[in-house]
Order: C-alpha cells, then structure tokens, then sequence
C-alpha cells in the first residue's frame, strides 16, 4: 500500500505485505519430468566437476567441483543427468546448469544423514548451503571479523513477498530448534528474531529475543535493521558481516532446524507467486523446476511483453525464459502483463528532486546518476557516495523521468568491482 503526502512534498509512505490471518496450506506443484540446478562457477580456473552426464544422482546428493568444495548445489530429485551447460546470469554471474531427468521411485542420499546426530559447523558449510533460503555459513569461520551476533529476518525484503512471515507463521518449531543448534555450533549466544508487529506472538514462541521491524519500505533491509535493531551504523562499502552481523532468513533457519531433526536435507522451496491479476498465493515447489510448471499449474500463459520477475517489485531480476529454474533463495515470482510493466526512458534527469527525498541513505541521487549515465563510475564513488546506496530501488521507483536510476547503480557497482579484481590480478 502506498500513503502519498496530500501536498506532495514528503516522502510517500509504502508499506510491507501482511500475511492473512488464516493463511491457507502452500500449493503443491506437481513434480516436474526435468530439474534444473545451478551451480556458481568458483573463481578458481579451469575447474573440474565431480559427475558428468548419464551418472545416476540420489535427492541431498551433494553436486560440486573437484577444486572447491565449498561451491556446491544439493540435487533435488533422484534421476539421472542429462545435460551439462554454462549458464550467464545477471552481472557476470557464471553457473553451471545441471539438468536432471527425474525417476518415478525417489532414494535418499544418506552422506549428510550419517553427520546429522553430532551437528558441527563444518557439517552446516559442507552440505546445507544449498537449502530453502540459501543461508550462508562461511562468514562464522573468518578470524578477522568473527560474528557476535545473528539476525533472523521474519519479515521479507520486498514488497507484495510473505515468505518469511509464513516461516514465522507456521514453522516456528523448526525454527526454535535451528536457533539452539545454530547457537552449539557457533558459538554465538546473541540471536535476534526481527519480525513485523503483528507476528511478535508466534515469533516469541521461538525462545530468543524478538524485536519488532517497521511497516514502512525499505525498513527490513539489512542496513537498515543494524541502524534500527542493533544502533549501528554500516560504512559505505563495508558488509555486516565485517561488522561481526549475520542475517539468516526465517525460512533457511527453518529448514536447518528441520534438516538435523530429520536427518535429510530439505529441498523443497515455499515462495509467493503473484499472478497476472495480482492475485497472490504461496507455493511449494522443488528446487531446481522450471518456472513454467508453475505456470501451467496456474493456466497462465506468457504473451508478447509480458514480464516474469523473480523476488519483488522494487529490487527482483527480469527473467526471460519459463525455463528458468527455482532457486534455494527464490522468495516470489511475478507475472506482469504488458499494461503494468513500468515504462523506462533515455530522457534525462529534471531536477525534481523525489529520489533525493525518498533516499533512506540520503545520497544525492540527481548528481550521481549524470554520472553512471556517462559511465563515469570511479568519480561516482569518490565524490557522490555511490558506495553508501542500500539497493533499496526507490529511486527508480519515484523518477519522473522514468530513468532506470536502480540498474545504473547496479552495473556501476559491478563494473568497479570487476575493475578493481583485474587490478588486483595484475598487481
């Protein structure tokens, strides 16, 4: 819901999804014939993988490269590999597609099984990476800025997405179990549940502290909540986890309380679908199924300019194929037809003002995009704080001239990084 000022000049107010009351059981999706995963290709040359096609894999078999392990999918269905590919993503993002034909008769691989009795972090990091929410476990391991704190996120990053809050809402037993054992393996006894107001019933539930998030976009962004949760402020450029803050979805903790429970690695994603009409519901999909299965669950169909997003409005990716897989961290999927895809102009900047007033960062969003636009990224960063924008997408959101201010601060980020590694390299 957006609140717009009647005179115009303060900021609009947009607010978050609320989860029904009485919020229904995710749909099934039916299981697809083919999965797809991908794999990050490591920044190590000239890898080699550890199966090929025509290998038969097991579900919660562990997929990796031989020379680093640490990078690494979790098939999602038993069957057989039928195609080994690269896949180019969004901003130089490299994979390797693993395409895999699925077998009626489903067996388990019992390799994280056999580990799952003594719950130790190298069992986290070697083999459930790849699960719903796709939580990350490498930072608890770096010396130089060791974690004190663990942020769990109920609520959800974009707007029109519930995922989270269901995790609260339905899972807060699995929840409170992976918070206990997050809590013996790491070593880190400070844990906080961030959640919107009207979960902080079922959040208590959990048996860690829980503080109350803001209703008001972009207040669940991770910056943000270190400014409003913890009084701590992020320099521009730094992470939080440099800061000794990891954030940790409601959903991953969730599975990784389910996943020493059960003593299986889950691989089932629960994500919101928004459809044409904006009608939302949650699913259950397996990881890995192409987004057009879901589509023919819903008997939608793609016409000439119509769009499918992953993640939310403000912040998701345009994607340009129903073949597209599922991934461990897609929270939504949006289906716009072609009379809701907001338009994107060449025309330049007019001075307005409306993305300087909604900046939570409050950089100086006119001056710094004649700049991207120019591609004169390195002067962007050093004189208008090109490094302090939080990827809230606002600044899109509110400019009058339609320009795509969001994806230019994207690509600059990008560019400079690849710069700086090319520099790095050579030095």
């Amino acid at each position: 819901m957006i609140k717009q000022s009647f005179i115009g000049l303060a900021k609009p107010r947009i607010e978050y999804e609320v989860l029904d009351a009485e919020q229904p059981e995710p749909r099934l999706i039916p299981a697809s014939k083919k999965v797809t995963l991908l794999l990050e290709k490591s920044h190590i040359r000239n890898d080699s993988i550890l199966f090929n096609i025509g290998d038969k894999v097991k579900t919660g078999q562990k997929l990796s490269y031989s020379t680093d392990p640490d990078t690494y999918v979790i098939a999602s269905v038993t069957g057989t590999i039928s195609s080994i590919s690269t896949f180019e993503g969004d901003y130089g993002k490299s994979y390797t597609a693993i395409s895999i034909d699925v077998d009626e008769n489903e067996e388990f691989d019992h390799q994280f099984a056999e580990l799952a009795a003594n719950p130790t972090l190298d069992t986290a990091r070697n083999f459930l990476c790849g699960m719903p929410g796709s939580p990350s476990f490498k930072a608890f391991s770096e010396t130089d800025a060791p974690i004190h704190t663990i942020i769990i996120c109920g609520v959800d990053r974009d707007l029109l997405i519930t995922t989270n809050q269901y995790a609260v809402k339905t899972h807060i037993k699995a929840i409170k179990s992976g918070i206990e054992i997050l809590k013996q393996i790491t070593g880190v006894d400070n844990i906080l549940m961030a959640v919107p107001r009207h979960l902080m019933q079922e959040a208590i539930a959990g048996g860690t502290q829980v503080r109350v998030v803001a209703s008001e976009y972009p207040a669940t962004l991770p910056h943000l909540m270190m400014q409003s949760l913890l009084d701590q402020v992020v320099p521009a450029g730094k992470s939080c986890e440099e800061l000794g803050v990891c954030f940790l979805s409601a959903e991953a903790v969730a599975a990784f309380g389910k996943a020493f429970e059960e003593s299986r690695i889950p691989v089932t994603k629960i994500l919101t679908f928004v459809n044409k009409n904006r009608d939302k519901s949650m699913i259950s999909v397996r990881i890995g199924t192409p987004i057009s299965e879901i589509l023919k669950a819903y008997d939608v169909t793609l016409h000439a300019k119509e769009r499918l997003i992953l993640g939310g409005p403000l912040t998701g990716s345009a994607v340009y194929s129903e073949d597209y897989p599922v991934q461990a961290d897609t929270d939504a999927i949006i289906v716009q037809d072609s009379e809701s895809v907001a338009l994107v102009s060449d025309y330049p900047c007019i001075n307005c003002g409306d993305c300087i007033r909604i900046c939570p960062a409050n950089i100086p969003i006119n001056m710094l995009v004649r700049l991207l636009e120019a591609g004169h990224y390195e002067e962007a960063a050093d004189q208008y704080d090109l490094y302090s924008c939080i990827e809230c997408g606002l600044c899109s959101f509110v400019c009058v001239s339609k320009m795509p201010v969001f994806h230019y601060i994207k690509l600059a980020k990008y560019e400079l990084g690849r710069m700086h590694a090319a520099e790095a390299m050579d030095a």
